[in-house]
This record gives structure tokens, C-alpha cells and sequence, in this order.
């Protein structure tokens, strides 16, 4: 239980440093409050008109007050909450700065006791606040969010000022608010406290989060996902830039807590997009509409001007997302509706629009390839209405709107469609994103139902593993690795040469030394023993591997690692020495289902390489899956394991093959 009633839903509400002078927090603050609809105290113990404390406001009242709002500077800011629970309150807004992002973590700390001694829940510190506009509690020092309407979207923010930002975006846009919220310093209450809270609140239709860090990864990925399943969730993650310090490996490099915490909010069931622009379409679409969960859905176009038409078809082409060509039975009925000049077979131009453009989107919605409408037209009053049109539609599949033209003509159109359900974006760009977040929403609720497959287990011996004992452990994984052979000295190197036969390669063997190539650790192509010979003199005394060379073909990366956020994740990118020059790569937590697997490949830039590029070959991705799924099993079994990493794992003509592998942990 989040237990956040008292802080969303209070009986009444204290202002602690409540101030008669206006340049003063306090001030501010009751001006924000002073539209609540329940009991409001204004509490100062230096000002005489105001009451004592919040003990004095409760008798005075004669209410409860859960809710106290504390203005203080932060040295007197754990005081003053301990005073508020001593006197019933069950949950604080704590807005000062001053504490831990300011170097003083104590005041920080005082706070936490607090909140560990008297069980109130604590929103902040360092925050500008919440709103819930159905109550009319703006409990914000920017009194112009009291202006934010009522709505199905909560807004979940690492910051105050993206909280506000983004909920005057979405009002912007025609949006309507539930619940708002600036974490702070999170010192209490954090983003999956929020996500728990919302999950039963009937006000919330959507939600759109955004995270800057993550404290408890897998406790936020189990709340994105029960909330998914029910609600949609659009997540916008800061830090693409910041790669952090490299680990051992290629994967801990790879695995940002950027690309990390993305991966598995997507694999927790989120949209994700790239900008709080991205986020207010995706967020405001989902809001009042939501796909049945398909693999691949398909989407009709269909739009009253070529050009802009043109631009949404780009835009979601390169968002991968599926355009069907309609049937020969609807492009016959649209022939009917349409002039003989216009392209009808999708994306469908009606050329300029007039009656009769609602019947259009009908029969494209009818269309048995198509689970979403996507519409563009510019606002032409005197030529079409609109909202009459799509009024009178049989909506045979979800329908989302773009509108161009006049900001006052738009307004009026958006707020017609708005109150009959659509969502409205009012341009090509915008209408692009609430698509892309529709199908990619009914894309995840898809994966989350398909029926998953057991993962093999594997006993891994105690380490440290050298790359022969590490293939021996994918071997037992069902994972195919080069015929080789561990040699303890020349003759041994020369006998495996014989058996072998060339071309091979020979490594240095030793498990302390994890990037061989960087040290002149391998030597490819040998196919005679005075090559063998010459390679075994740059090695130096040393065990070697001598191992088949492998046909030609695309590196990959695949590994496994215990991020010290969300716990045991899996990589898979681009491999081979471009891994970390490109960062390629997706990553997922484990456990994750096959069908999950599947997908990771889709989300490289890269992708195409692994499609048959110029005659290459094609990946088997249910094989990449099964290798995949169990490195993560690796970690879930064996708590010796810190990393296990294939890079490269080839994909040849004959399917994946691991060059290399890398396992790191303790030795016990």
C-alpha cells in the first residue's frame, strides 16, 4: 500500500510558515491553496492573526488535518513536520531546497527520522509540489497551476519544474490532469509510491513519468508493469549522454543506467519517447484511447491534404510502423466515394475535404488490416466540419486525428473531438507520435500475453574461468562454440594444429586477462606450424587455445550482468571491436519471456545487418533468444557470477556461434 490518501485525497490542509508578506514561500503557497475545497489552516507561531500550530488549527477547526504543507527553510523543516504528526497528519509536502542536492545531507537525514519515527509520508524535499485539479488542491508555489484542468493523465516527475512544465503542456494541447507530482529529493516518496497510489485511482486514465534516476529498479519495474496492464504508461528517461564509469566488460560499458532503466521499463510494459513533446502526444492519445494488444498492428491513413499526408507516412515508415495496402473490396468502395485522380490504396487522399469524408474513415476503419485510423486534415469551415463527420462514424477501428490551421479554428475542432473521445494532434509530427504510442502500447500488452517456454539450467563450477571453461559452460547451455583445445605447452599446440587443421586461431589462455585482442593475445588464420610456431613466440610462455576459425559473417555482443539497480539484465548489441564504439544495443531484465527476446534485435539501428544485408545471413531470432535467455538464467542460478559475456557470437550461414566468451565473479 502507497499509502498516499492523506497527501492526494486530505481532509484538510495546514500551511506551516505561512506568511502575510506575498514575496514569501508561504505566502505564495496559501494563495495556491486558497481554492481548496476542504479546511485550510494558516500556521505561524510568529504571527499572531495566523494559528500557533497545527495542533491549535485542528481544535480551532475542528478538523482533521492530513495534509501539512511546510514552508520553512530547510534547518527547521524536520521540526515542523514531527509537530504536524504529532498533531494527525498523515503526509507532508516538504518544498524548501537546501538539503542533500545543496550539500547538506543532515537536514536530509533529520527528515528521514522523522518520517521512520512517526510513519507520515513525506513528498520531497526540494520540490515545487503537487495538483489535483478535480479537488482544486494546487499545492504548488506556481499559483498559475491552479489554471491546469481537470483530466485522465498523471504526470509522475523527478522534478518539480518537469511536473509543471509537462502539465502545462498537456493543458496546452486540450489535456486534463489527475494527479501531477514533483518527487524532489524523494526522500520518502518516490515514483513507484506514486505508481502504486494510481493504480486504484479512478481519476487516472494514463500516466506519463518521467525519470532522471532510480533508487530500486526492480520494485519500479513490478509497479510499471501491474500499472501497465491496466493503464498505459509513457516513460521519458534522462541521462542518454551520461555512460558513467566503464565496468570490466563490454556489457557493463554498453549497459548505461540510461539504456538500462529504458529496457526494462519497456520490457515493464511503458512507451517510451525521446522528448516531454513526444511525451504530451503519446500520453494525451493513450489517454483516451487504447488498442486491443496486437503483434503488429496496422494503421490507415488517411488525410485531406498529399503533402502533410506524405509526412505522417514517413514518420511512421520509419517508426516501423505497418501502412497495409487495403483490400481490393475497400479500395473498390473508397473508388466509389473518392474522385478517380486520388490515391486510395493506403494511405488513402481524399483531396480537398467535404461531405462525405466521414464515411471515408469508416471504410478504412472496416478494412480487416487495419486496427487503427490515423487522420490529417487542415480546418477548412466552409468546407468541412470535422466534428460532424467523424460524429457520425462507424468506428469500426480507433481513429486519432491531426488538425492543421489557425490556432482559434484548431481549438475550436480540437475541443469537438476531444469531448467525443478522439485524440488531436495539430500536426503531421504530433499525430506521428500518438501512433507510434498507440501501436507500441498494443505491441506490449501483446507480449505480456503470449505463453512463455522453461529456460535450461546449468551448474557453473566455481571460478576463475578461462575462455575454454567459459565455452564449456555455454556448451552446456545448448549454445555452439569452435572446436578447440586447451594446451599446457607447444607440442600440446601443435598436436591440436594436426587435429584441427587450418586455418586457426590461437589465444593466450588466462582468465585474469579479459580483452586479449588489446594485448596482442590472438593471432588468426594460422594454418602452418611455422605459423603456429611464430604466433607461439609473440605469446610467451603461456597456456594457449587453439581453436577452428569460424566461417565469415555479423558480430554480435550478448551478455549478462548484475546491474546494482535492477539486479541481473541482458544485453545483446552490435559486437565484435564496434561495440562500444556504436552502443548499439538493447538491454532487458532477467528473467525475461522468449517473445521478449525475440524483439531486442528490432530495436538496433544495426537491425538490417542481421536481415540478409547484401546476401548475408538471416538470424533465427528465436535462436538469439534461446542464447539470450540463458546468460540471464546463468545469473538467476549461479550468485558466483557477476558477468557472462559472448562478443562476438557470430551469425554465419549455419546460425550463432560463440568466438568468445567472458565469465567474471567469485571464485566461490
Amino acid at each position: 500500500m502507497s499509502g498516499l490518501d492523506g497527501l492526494f485525497t486530505p481532509r484538510g490542509v495546514a500551511v506551516i510558515g505561512a506568511s502575510r508578506n506575498p514575496a514569501k514561500l508561504g505566502a505564495v503557497m496559501a494563495r495556491s491553496l486558497s481554492t481548496y475545497d476542504g479546511p485550510l489552516a494558516l500556521v505561524n507561531s510568529r504571527d499572531s492573526a495566523l494559528h500557533g500550530s497545527v495542533a491549535e488549527a485542528v481544535d480551532s477547526l475542528g478538523a482533521p488535518i492530513d495534509l501539512a504543507v511546510v514552508c520553512v527553510p530547510a534547518p527547521a523543516s524536520a521540526d515542523a513536520v514531527a509537530e504536524a504528526a504529532k498533531a494527525g497528519a498523515t503526509a507532508a509536502l516538504v518544498c524548501a531546497g537546501g538539503f542533500a542536492e545543496a550539500g547538506h545531507p543532515s537536514y536530509q537525514e533529520a527528515l528521514a527520522e522523522v518520517v521512520d519515527r512517526y510513519g507520515i509520508r513525506l513528498l520531497g524535499p526540494n520540490t515545487s509540489g503537487f495538483l489535483v485539479p478535480s479537488l482544486k488542491l494546487t499545492a504548488s508555489f506556481v499559483p498559475s497551476a491552479a489554471s491546469v484542468p481537470s483530466g485522465g493523465v498523471a504526470v509522475v516527475a523527478a522534478s518539480g519544474g518537469v511536473n509543471h512544465a509537462l502539465s502545462f503542456l498537456l493543458a496546452e494541447a486540450g489535456y486534463g490532469i489527475s494527479v501531477a507530482v514533483g518527487l524532489g529529493n524523494a526522500v520518502d516518496i518516490d515514483a513507484t509510491d506514486v505508481l502504486e497510489y494510481l493504480l486504484d485511482d479512478r481519476r487516472t486514465t494514463a500516466v506519463a513519468l518521467h525519470i532522471e534516476s532510480v533508487a530500486d529498479g526492480s520494485r519500479l519495474a513490478h509497479a510499471v508493469a501491474r500499472l501497465s496492464a491496466v493503464k498505459p504508461v509513457v516513460a521519458l528517461v534522462v541521462g542518454r549522454n551520461d555512460v558513467g564509469e566503464f565496468a570490466q566488460s563490454h556489457t557493463g560499458a554498453l549497459a548505461t543506467s540510461w539504456r538500462t532503466t529504458r529496457g526494462v521499463l519497456r520490457q515493464a510494459g511503458a512507451v517510451l519517447v525521446d522528448d516531454e513533446r513526444q511525451l504530451v502526444d503519446a500520453i494525451g492519445a493513450l489517454s483516451l484511447t487504447r488498442l486491443a494488444p496486437a503483434a503488429d498492428p496496422g494503421v490507415g491513413v488517411v488525410t485531406a491534404q498529399a503533402g502533410p499526408g506524405l509526412l505522417l507516412l514517413d514518420r511512421l515508415r520509419g517508426s516501423k510502423v505497418r501502412v497495409p495496402v487495403l483490400s481490393a473490396a475497400t479500395q473498390q468502395r473508397l473508388g466509389e466515394l473518392l474522385p478517380p485522380m486520388t490515391y486510395q490504396a493506403n494511405p488513402v487522399d481524399t483531396g480537398r475535404p467535404g461531405p462525405g469524408f466521414g464515411e471515408v474513415v469508416s471504410v478504412v476503419g472496416a478494412d480487416p488490416a487495419v486496427d487503427l485510423v490515423a487522420v490529417y486534415a487542415l480546418s477548412e469551415p466552409d468546407s468541412l466540419d470535422l466534428v460532424s463527420e467523424l460524429s457520425r462514424l462507424d468506428r469500426g477501428s480507433p481513429t486519432v486525428v491531426g488538425v492543421g490551421g489557425s490556432s482559434v479554428d484548431v481549438g475550436v475542432v480540437r475541443s469537438g473531438l476531444h469531448e467525443r473521445g478522439y485524440a488531436v494532434g495539430t500536426s503531421p509530427g504530433a499525430l506521428a507520435h500518438a501512433v507510434r504510442a498507440l501501436v507500441d502500447d498494443a505491441v506490449l500488452a501483446h507480449r505480456r500475453g503470449v505463453a512463455d517456454v522453461p529456460v535450461p539450467s546449468v551448474d557453473v563450477p566455481g571460478g576463475p574461468w578461462d575462455e575454454d571453461q567459459a565455452k564449456s559452460v555455454l556448451e552446456a547451455l545448448g549454445i555452439r562454440t569452435p572446436a578447440r583445445v586447451a594446451c599446457d605447452s607447444a607440442e600440446e599446440a601443435y598436436a591440436a594444429l594436426d587435429r584441427l587443421g587450418g586455418p586457426v586461431a590461437v589465444k593466450i589462455l588466462d582468465a585474469a586477462v579479459l580483452h586479449k585482442t588489446e594485448i596482442g593475445g590472438v593471432h588468426l588464420g594460422i594454418r602452418t606450424r611455422a605459423e603456429l610456431t611464430e604466433a607461439l613466440e609473440k605469446l610467451g610462455d603461456c597456456r594457449v587455445l587453439v581453436e577452428a576459425m569460424a566461417p565469415a559473417g555479423v558480430d554480435l555482443i550478448v551478455g549478462a550482468r548484475r546491474d546494482p539497480v535492477f539486479g541481473p539484465v541482458v544485453l545483446v548489441g552490435l559486437g565484435g571491436t564496434t561495440a562500444e564504439a556504436f552502443a548499439d544495443v538493447a538491454v532487458r531484465a532477467a528473467p525475461l519471456s522468449i517473445t521478449e527476446a525475440e524483439s531486442m534485435p528490432d530495436e538496433l539501428l544495426g537491425r538490417a545487418l542481421l536481415d540478409g544485408w547484401r546476401g548475408g545471413p538471416v538470424l533465427d531470432r528465436l535462436e538469439l533468444a534461446r542464447v539470450v535467455r540463458a546468460l540471464g538464467a546463468v545469473l538467476l542460478a549461479a550468485p558466483n557470477v557477476d558477468e557472462i559475456e559472448i562478443n562476438p557470437l557470430r551469425l554465419t550461414s549455419d546460425g550463432l556461434v560463440a568466438l568468445d566468451a567472458v565469465i567474471t565473479g567469485k571464485e566461490q
